[in-house]
């Protein structure tokens, strides 16, 4: 007898044991540089996801930076970090299918440099679509597409006073 495949909401809520915080070992110094990195949970990206109201955008970047000051590390795991963003995105449009209204703006997330991420459901088409009717300038760069200007409407992803405080773990 099979197992049955997690939807893409149990991914999302599954923790794993994580938030860690783990030292930046030797192998990865040379890229990451010193310190400490972060590996958050899954709800945790999603949360700050959450945050990017409408006519506004964010960064994986921004996203990570978030997340390291959170957990007093020097970096937040750039894959990691990319992978829960995914799940989040998987998650909204698998709650969006069942009739949700509330759901992650996954489109609002961008990669570096206000790049669409394709990986994202209904690829650069959907995503594109999304930010348009909110006002954004969708443009392409060779095969890529990006939203234009995305730093004057890039949410900066502050810790909440709950987090300064530590009273939110």
């Amino acid at each position: 007898m099979g197992s049955k495949r997690k939807s893409w909401r149990e991914k999302l809520a599954d923790d794993k044991g994580y938030p860690k915080v783990y030292p930046i070992d030797d192998n990865v110094s040379k890229r990451w540089g010193t310190g400490t990195f972060v590996i958050p949970a899954p709800v945790e990206v999603d949360g700050l996801m959450r945050r990017v109201g409408k006519g506004r955008v964010t960064t994986l970047d921004e996203i990570r930076r978030a997340l390291a000051r959170r957990h007093g590390a020097t970096i937040s795991c750039p894959i990691t970090t990319g992978i829960f963003a995914w799940i989040a995105a998987h998650a909204a449009a698998e709650a969006e299918a069942e009739g949700r209204r509330q759901i992650t703006p996954y489109w609002r997330t961008l990669k570096p440099k206000g790049e669409l991420n394709p990986k994202y459901p209904g690829g650069v088409a959907a995503l594109k679509r999304r930010l348009q009717a909110e006002g954004h300038i969708v443009i392409q760069k060779g095969k890529r597409l990006f939203v234009q200007d995305y730093q004057k409407r890039l949410k900066v992803l502050e810790a909440s006073e709950a987090e300064k405080t530590g009273k939110n773990s």
